[in-house]
Order: C-alpha cells, then structure tokens, then sequence
C-alpha cells in the first residue's frame, strides 16, 4: 500500500506527457545490440556490462565515457543508426491501453532524447502520432535530459502551466529533468538497466508497470490530499 504524507494543496492534472524508449517502448535490446555493434566498428571494446553500467538517454554521455573522441561522435552517430535499423521493438506491454485511456481525459505529450526521425517513423507505424500533441526529440532544443528545456519547450507547446503536468519516464535523467520544470514525476520500472539510480532519483511514485499509471494518476489529484509511492 502507498505510505501518506500530508502535503500542499495539489493542482489539477490536464497534461501527461511521457518518456519513449524504455517508458513505452521495449527498445533496450535493439538499442544495446547497435552500440556494441557500433562500438565493434570504432575500436571501443565495451560488452553490454559496462554499457549497462553507464548508459544514459544522453548519448554523448555514453560516448564520453566510453573514450570515444569527440571528432568521432558523427561517425558513431551514422554506425548505430544502421545497426538499429534492422530491429522493430515492440511496444511496452499495456501501452497502448494506457495512451488510449489517459487520452480521453488529458493532453498528452511526448518528451524523449531519441532521434526525430527514428521516433517518429516509429509512432507512424504504431499508429500513436496523433495520440501526442505535442512531440519534443533530439535536436528539437538545444539541450538535451536533464536539462529541463525539452520539457518545458513541450509545455508551451500544449499550452499548460508545470503544476498541471506529471511527466512519466524509466530513467534518472528523465526524473531530474522533470523536477527542474517544477513538473509532477513517476518512474516506471522498463527494460533499460536504470531501476537503482532511478530509485536513488525519487521521483513522486515509483511503478512496476506501465498499466500501474491511471491508478497512480488519482494519487496526484487534489482530491486525495496526500502524496505515496507505489514500489516494489
């Protein structure tokens, strides 16, 4: 059961905006099979433990410390790019359901660090384009998770004040970056290997799964008047 903690008075929820690889989509594999691949071709002699290790939705912080020079970020860029492109990750288990239900009652967003248009071929052939007013990729601001510009460039997109957003993602970054934009956050356990620093993150609740979210949701509402945490 959640543990209550009273609070300040809570604002009303009209925006849910979310995280994509990990949060929604079962991407680690393909995602770590194209680094070990690009790393294969640029002489870095990284196995998946030491990938698991530092991985970060930022890619160039993976880059650096993996001691990959700087001069070399476009090339690796380019390699993982191909060897990604021969996977088609599944949507996280329950994703869908959740996009079609929390749709019906707030604006939805999507914040990610993934490349635009690797992202949005993706949500083109899993028919959610539409189910995101608003979508932030790489390249989309000048900085990149934790920084909170991406979120908060995707709030003045949908027109909506922090206090009235909660935004969902699987890793540390995600969970520090919302908490910069003054935003709502709740992590969810995903594939990537980020469950202890997101622990470690606190965000506002913490689930198992993605289909936790509707029911998380109702614990943000003014209504309940108290703050927990769902967790393993």
């Amino acid at each position: 059961m959640p543990r209550a903690t009273k609070k300040e008075t809570k604002k009303e929820i009209k925006g849910v905006l979310f995280d994509w690889d990990g949060t929604l989509l079962d991407s680690f594999h393909a995602d770590s099979s194209a680094y070990l691949a690009m790393f294969h071709e640029m002489g870095v002699t990284w196995g998946l433990e030491e990938l698991s290790q530092h991985y970060s939705p930022n890619w160039y912080d993976v880059y650096r410390a993996a001691g990959l020079p700087k001069h070399h970020w476009d090339a690796a860029d380019t390699a993982w790019r191909k060897h990604y492109s021969g996977f088609r990750p599944k949507l996280i288990p329950g994703a869908r359901k959740v996009l079609t239900a929390l749709g019906r009652r707030y604006q939805l967003g999507l914040v990610t660090s993934g490349d635009r248009g690797r992202v949005l071929r993706q949500l083109r052939e899993f028919r959610l384009t539409k189910s995101f007013r608003a979508r932030v990729c790489s390249g989309d601001t000048k900085h990149k998770k934790p920084h909170p510009g991406p979120l908060n460039f995707a709030l003045q997109c949908l027109g909506l004040e922090p206090a009235n957003c909660v935004y969902v993602g699987d890793s540390p970054e995600d969970v520090q970056m919302a908490k910069s934009a003054h935003v709502r956050v709740i992590g969810v356990l995903g594939p990537f290997p980020t469950e202890k620093r997101l622990r470690a993150a606190k965000p506002d609740l913490l689930l198992n799964s993605i289909s936790d979210l509707p029911t998380a949701l109702k614990q943000l509402m003014p209504q309940s008047g108290v703050s927990g945490r769902l967790s393993t």
